[in-house]
Order: C-alpha cells, then sequence, then structure tokens
C-alpha cells in the first residue's frame, strides 16, 4: 500500500520520469555503437564496390579497344614475322650459329632438367632410403666378414684333417 499511495504523489511523478528518460538513454547508447558500426562497414563496402567497379570499366573499356581493333590483330598474327625480322651483320653470324646450337642443345636437355628440378621435393625419402640401405649393407658386410673368418677356419681345419 505505502508504494501505491507513493507513486500517486506529485513528487514521485517527475521521478518516474526521470527514470524512464534515463532508460530511454541507455537504450540509445547501447544502440548508437551498433549503428554506427553498421554505417561504417556499409560505407567500407560501398568504397570498395565503387574501385572493383572503377577496376572492370577500366578492364571493359580496355577489351573494346582491342575488339576494335581485331582485324588489325589478325592481320599481324597471320603476317610472317620473317618478313619484319632485322638483317644480322655478317661479323655477328658466326655467333648467332653458335648462340642457336646452345639453344638447341639446351632445349633437349630440357626435360632432363625438369625432370631433376621435380624431383627436389622427393629428396628427404630417398636420403631415408639411402640411409636404410647403408645400414643394411653395413650389416650384410660385417656378416660376410664374419663368414669369410669362419670360411678360413674351416680350410684350417679341412687342411690339418687332410694333414693327419
Amino acid at each position: 500500500t505505502l508504494d501505491l499511495t507513493c507513486r500517486g504523489a506529485p513528487c514521485f511523478a517527475k521521478f518516474s520520469e526521470m527514470e524512464e528518460m534515463v532508460n530511454m538513454e541507455a537504450e540509445i547508447n547501447e544502440v548508437q555503437p551498433l549503428l554506427l558500426s553498421v554505417t561504417i562497414g556499409s560505407t567500407y563496402q560501398f568504397y570498395f564496390i565503387g574501385k572493383k567497379c572503377e577496376i572492370l570499366q577500366d578492364m571493359n573499356r580496355h577489351l573494346e579497344a582491342i575488339l576494335k581493333e581485331k582485324k588489325d590483330l589478325r592481320k599481324r598474327l597471320i603476317k610472317h614475322r620473317c618478313q619484319e625480322s632485322l638483317p644480322i651483320e655478317a661479323t655477328y653470324h658466326k655467333s648467332i650459329v653458335e648462340l642457336l646450337t646452345e639453344a638447341v642443345t639446351f632445349i633437349e636437355k630440357l626435360e632432363s632438367h625438369l625432370q631433376s628440378v621435380r624431383s627436389i621435393p622427393q629428396i628427404p625419402h630417398m636420403m631415408n632410403n639411402m640411409d636404410t640401405t647403408l645400414s643394411k649393407t653395413e650389416m650384410l658386410m660385417i656378416e660376410l666378414e664374419e663368414l669369410t673368418d669362419q670360411i678360413v677356419k674351416w680350410e684350417e681345419l679341412q687342411k690339418e684333417v687332410y694333414s693327419n
């Protein structure tokens, strides 16, 4: 009953209005950073979309220019390049021939060089296999030495048996 009678009094009416205002300000303060972040995020997205659109428009203009020159490009591609080559002075003929022979040998060996480069990632595995093989070989050498010693001893025993 005390609470009911107190709320009706004019001095508490002002207090309840102030309480409502404080609650509303708190809600505004909670929502305001969210709105600000959404606004900033959409501004950045709009900016980057605008930049991408500009880049695409530039690329589109470039491709349109290439399509306009399509006939000229076809003519240039069909035309033989040897007609446009620069003459080589006679003093450089020997060097050009040597260069061409080196280029041919390089091209011939290119596949083996590429195979070597492709095998680089397998080197650690190959090294492990080599280490394993080396240890097995050492074990076989030790066994071979033991067998050799046994054979030599057996021969000596056979000689003694035949000599007796």
